[in-house]
């Protein structure tokens, strides 16, 4: 198959979604993956791509993704996390963090690992969706800003290992994006997901980000964005947005 190859994890909602659908629209056949497959069937349905359900912190799920991906893989895109929680440290759902670690790093390393033959085979590019939460702390987010931390210095280090193959390793860092599950679950109320965004003239949607990581991944092969971060033009930083009302 001549086609492009492209897989996209967490591609069940939000931004993984509607980045499977920008690179199936840029010719890419899409690899979609995540766990719920109800909705991946639905998606591939309309894109023409393949689903996958996965958990993949398990690393057999990881093995057997590498295993049906076959030999080529042009892009990567590692969106799959999440946040849980909003304490301050000193009430930290510790359960939580763990979970967070594994999802966030643990499988998007795991994936990386697995995929990365067949990514340089097609002197392809791993794009690594991580936040502005890596960037610096906030008030209640310790476990969140660590994780994503912890994603970004693994983005830095294997960009570094890997300079002398063909294969380019991008990062995104996104700040407020309004999608349908994000802020839900983490808070586990609906109310409070809806404060989050409250006031907040147009915040950016997953078809932003996908946008960008589209662009992203899709330069000449000499051509690599290290890191692009992209907020709503309200957000001038993680702690000074400008609300309405």
């Amino acid at each position: 198959m001549n086609q492009p190859v492209a897989v996209v994890t967490g591609a069940s909602s939000g931004i993984g979604a509607a980045t499977a659908r920008g690179l199936a629209a840029s010719g890419y056949h899409v690899w979609a993956v995540a766990r719920r497959r109800e909705r991946l069937d639905g998606l591939v349905a309309e894109i023409g791509g393949t689903a996958f359900a996965a958990d993949l912190t398990d690393p057999s799920a990881v093995a057997a993704l590498a295993e049906a991906v076959g030999g080529r893989c042009d892009v990567l895109v590692n969106n799959a996390g999440g946040a849980f929680g909003l304490e301050p440290v000193i009430d930290a759902d510790l359960d939580a963090w763990r979970r967070m670690y594994e999802l966030n790093v643990l499988a998007t390393g795991a994936v990386t690992k697995a995929l990365f033959p067949a990514v340089e085979a097609a002197e392809g590019v791993i794009v690594f969706v991580t936040s502005t939460a890596a960037e610096a702390p906030y008030e209640k987010g310790a476990g969140y800003c660590g994780v994503k931390a912890a994603e970004r210095s693994m983005v830095g280090s294997l960009r570094l290992e890997v300079r002398d193959r063909p294969v380019r390793i991008c990062e995104i860092r996104p700040g407020m994006v309004h999608t349908e599950e994000f802020s839900l679950v983490r808070l586990g109320d609906r109310a409070a997901a809806d404060a989050v965004y409250a006031g907040v003239p147009e915040p950016l949607l997953a078809e932003d980000v996908a946008d960008a990581i589209c662009w992203m991944a899709t330069r000449p092969a000499h051509v690599n964005i290290d890191q692009l971060v992209m907020r709503p033009r309200v957000q001038a930083s993680n702690y000074h947005v400008h609300r309405t009302g």
